[in-house]
């Protein structure tokens, strides 16, 4: 499993670690088999050959109506939405060089959820005044808390404290926000501040996959920096790279990854924790892994909706607290490691 893999085109080559191109073609096979399993269950009962005769366009339109139109954007969303989450929390954890260093941990999360409840009490409901208001008040929040901890730069840790106080400070004031606003208003952002993703539909899918379009485009270039960076700033700067115009530029990409979930299916948690940290010792890299981090977190997420459907007979969760109840075990796990190992 040791050795890299190089490819060159011309004058162009990539490098990848060979476990780390077998960790993620396994876990794209997985991926794909859960999806596939995720479109045969429910009350309507469907094969693979149904699925067949979706894609060769032999299929009734009871059939084409339940893949396409009932299960096919829920399970898109999963996918996209997951990877969305692990790529923003893997570049926040790269930046705080810490595994706690994730957007629903630090606040950023709770601020484009302040950002959507203000735009619901503003009487917009729309996908797109939705993700403007997520990403607004995620960005806003991202910079208060980047202000408040620079102190000749930005420490791994003093951003992470910072970040929970920010966050907690704004899970008051949606609070009150809700207690103000009418009880139609209310109920509209309680049902969606649980995070699901049971009203998705291809709108929304399709406006989210172009945010996700555009932060893979900038995958890329973002990984290669947070690997300088976690060099240290003053590496980093000796090779040419502007620290502090790179993590500004590199909390834009994270909030803007978090807040194009959050705008359609409320803030889901811990997706955004657990999965970079799976993805690293799965693929055994000390630096993180992009590619690795949004395979684990597409699977997480889409394993958490699955559960969140047939767990319970007659019974659909929200996504969200499937995920917060994994999460919640994952982090405490991790917060009993972490305090061990600075014990020692």
């Amino acid at each position: 499993m040791n050795g890299v893999f190089v490819l060159r085109a011309g004058s162009l080559s990539l490098r990848a670690a060979r476990r780390s191109v077998v960790v993620c073609a396994l876990l794209g096979a997985a991926l794909v088999a859960l999806a596939l399993w995720a479109f045969t269950l429910g009350s309507y009962p469907l094969s693979l050959g149904d699925l067949a005769a979706v894609l060769s366009g032999t299929a009734g339109n009871g059939v084409r109506t339940v893949v396409l139109e009932w299960r096919a954007p829920r399970i898109v969303a999963a996918v996209l939405f997951g990877a969305a989450l692990a790529v923003g929390g893997a570049i926040f954890q790269s930046l705080t060089r810490n595994p706690l260093g994730s957007p629903d941990v630090i606040g950023f999360t709770t601020g484009s959820y302040t950002g959507v409840v203000l735009t619901l009490l503003a009487g917009a409901s729309s996908y797109s005044a939705l993700a403007a208001g997520a990403l607004g008040g995620g960005l806003i929040t991202a910079f208060a808390v980047y202000l408040l901890a620079f102190r000749r730069g930005v420490g791994g840790f003093r951003l992470i404290i910072v970040g929970i106080a920010v966050g907690a400070l704004l899970s008051s004031v949606n609070t009150w926000f809700l207690v103000k606003a009418d009880v139609d208003t209310a109920l509209r952002a309680a049902v969606w501040g649980a995070g699901s993703l049971s009203a998705i539909g291809w709108p929304a899918v399709m406006m989210a996959a172009v945010l996700a379009a555009v932060v893979a485009t900038a995958a890329p270039v973002a990984q290669r920096r947070m690997r300088w960076l976690e060099l240290g700033d003053d590496t980093a700067a000796m090779l040419g790279v502007p620290v502090e115009r790179t993590k500004l530029l590199l909390v834009v990409l994270g909030v803007a990854a978090t807040a194009a979930v959050t705008a359609a299916a409320g803030p889901i948690a811990f997706v955004a924790l657990a999965a970079p940290q799976i993805a690293r010792r799965l693929t055994g890299r000390g630096t993180v892994d992009l590619t690795g981090a949004a395979l684990v977190g597409a699977l997480l997420l889409l394993g958490a909706d699955l559960v969140a459907q047939h767990a319970i007979p007659d019974v659909s969760l929200p996504t969200g607290a499937v995920t917060v109840c994994v999460g919640g075990a994952y982090l405490l796990v991790l917060l009993v490691r972490e305090s061990r190992r600075g014990a020692r």
